[in-house]
Parts: structure tokens; sequence; C-alpha cells
């Protein structure tokens, strides 16, 4: 796991138990064939989970605990 993403995708989801869960959810959907929403280079090695906390950082995707998504 790249320590610069997981320091930025801090940024954007406060509470870290929230944060594990939704990027661990993400690389899942991603290792079982969703389309990135960040660009991946030809020839790259891929670590889902990489690319799901870059998803976070970049703002591609957010993550909301249950009450967040409710209201």
């Amino acid at each position: 796991m790249n320590e610069i993403l997981l320091e930025l995708a801090k940024q954007k989801v406060e509470d870290p138990r929230v944060l594990i869960n939704g990027v661990a959810k993400r690389a899942t959907e991603l290792a079982r064939g969703a389309r990135p929403l960040v660009p991946i280079a030809p020839g790259e090695t891929v670590n889902w989970l990489d690319v799901a906390l870059r998803e976070v950082a970049e703002g591609k995707i957010e993550i909301l605990t249950q009450s967040q998504a409710a209201s």
C-alpha cells in the first residue's frame, strides 16, 4: 500500500475504519472487473488497493458512513 496515497485519502475520510472498509470494498470491485476511475499506465503493475486509495484521494469516489448516506 502506498503511504502517500493513504495520507491523501485520510484527508478526504476522517474515520480510519470507514476509510479502510470503503477502500477494501472498492479494491474488491476493481479486482472483480470494475472499471478504474483513474488512469492506469499500460504495463503498470496494478495494486487494486492503491488504485482505490487514488480514487478517494482524487475525489473520484466518496466514502460515506451509513448515517451520511441516509441523510
